[in-house]
């Protein structure tokens, strides 16, 4: 990236969506110049269900952080979650096909596409291929072949898929809002450039991050993502439970939630009253606040023992050394990374995205994580990936065109 350029990461989550503008500097470091947000009615689940809702929002966070920022936005990155999220490990073998046997960018890249080579339905396509570790001849544990030495190439991959239709809704819904896609990236792998640290990476770390309709698990050991999951569970189901149970709107239980809102009932000091506000010209009402805690405990237990669950099935979960990082809306729940550690058994900590400059302050809450995390992105893949992934964009269009021509052929 050049000095100067302006990145925006588009977070487009279930109950908000969040655009973050960000500056590099020449020494290719970013600042946070521009934040927007706007409440998301146009999703459940991380999917888009309803288009022009969708557009209005993702119109209004970008107007608002290209007031902030002062800069006109033309070209985003964009992230993808939801429960149509697949992922899976690969291996890809080779010969090294250079006469001198010195391994090239070229070898790297045929291995690769050796390891992308797997059967997908018709309506999959694969949005991220991410090299775990590289074996030359016997010798594993190799991040960066290139100019060494052997006779046969491995890549052990992580592949990461999506529903080709899913995927197509997010990128037509920017399109129809004016901007242009830049790529589609898995939102849990946004946020952990944002949040986690390299000795993390390496030591063993899972990242639970907990968005308003989905719970999304990312895990790294030696360096390398390893295994990633989506729970169709996630903050808003904890304000669907409060306004079931205190019979009050959507809006004032998520209002409650936030104000008033523990994940531990053993962490409750003073059992005072709040009002809760009543429907449709009804009077307001008085509770305990242990009432909401005895709402809110029971859900955020089913999200952490299912992540437990998820988690058990990676392979990985004895080589987390460092814990387990939460970030996500949720997890700003007084006592969520208590409750956490309790249910999973390793130490927890609330990830915050790593920003300086600019208007930082604003970003530095666990909400922004994927938004960050997108410029970060960015910074690391955008020189070196454009081309390929405006092709998986492009095979996304040819795909859905090509599944609706054999439907009403």
């Amino acid at each position: 990236m050049a000095p100067d350029e302006i990145i925006v990461g588009i977070d487009i989550g279930t109950t908000k969506i969040a655009a973050v503008v960000g500056r590099t500097d020449e020494y290719g470091k970013v600042s946070i110049i521009g934040l927007g947000t706007h409440p998301s009615k146009g999703l459940r689940r991380g999917v888009v269900i309803n288009i022009q809702e969708t557009v209005d929002s993702i119109r209004q966070a970008i107007s608002e952080a290209e007031m902030m920022s002062g800069q006109k936005v033309t070209t985003v990155y964009t992230g993808i979650a939801g429960d149509h999220i697949r992922s899976m490990n690969s291996k890809g073998v080779i010969a090294v096909g250079s006469k001198d046997r010195i391994i090239t960018q070229d070898d790297v890249d045929r291995v690769i596409s050796a390891a992308r080579a797997i059967a997908l339905p018709m309506d999959r396509e694969i949005l991220h291929c991410l090299p775990q570790e590289y074996i030359v001849d016997d010798q594993d544990g190799i991040r960066y072949p290139v100019g060494m030495a052997g006779t046969r190439l491995e890549a052990e991959m992580h592949i990461v898929t999506a529903a080709i239709a899913s995927a197509q809704n997010i990128i037509n819904c920017i399109h129809q809002a004016g901007y242009e896609v830049a790529d589609l990236v898995l939102e849990p792998y946004a946020s952990s450039l944002s949040v986690l640290h390299p000795d993390e990476l390496d030591m063993g770390i899972s990242l639970i991050d907990i968005g308003g309709g989905t719970t999304d698990i990312a895990m790294f050991f030696d360096g390398s993502i390893r295994y990633t999951s989506v729970i169709g569970l996630g903050g808003q189901h904890v304000t669907s439970d409060l306004s079931h149970g205190l019979r009050t709107t959507m809006e004032q239980a998520e209002e409650i939630k936030k104000k008033h809102g523990i994940a531990m009932h053993k962490l409750l000091r003073e059992d005072v009253l709040i009002s809760v506000p009543g429907v449709g010209g009804r009077a307001a009402r008085e509770i305990a606040r242990s009432v909401v805690c005895g709402v809110i405990e029971p859900r955020m237990e089913e999200i952490f023992t299912l992540a437990m669950q998820s988690m058990e099935k990676s392979g990985v979960l004895d080589s987390m050394g460092a814990g387990v990082v939460l970030t996500g809306g949720a997890s700003l729940l007084e006592g969520a990374d208590i409750l956490a550690e309790k249910i999973l058994g390793l130490p927890v900590k609330i990830g915050k995205p790593k920003v300086s400059g600019g208007v930082s302050k604003a970003v530095e809450s666990p909400i922004y994580a994927t938004g960050v995390g997108l410029i970060y992105y960015a910074l690391k893949h955008g020189a070196t990936n454009l081309s390929q992934d405006t092709g998986n964009i492009q095979n996304w269009l040819d795909r859905v065109k090509n599944i609706f021509e054999n439907l009403f052929r």
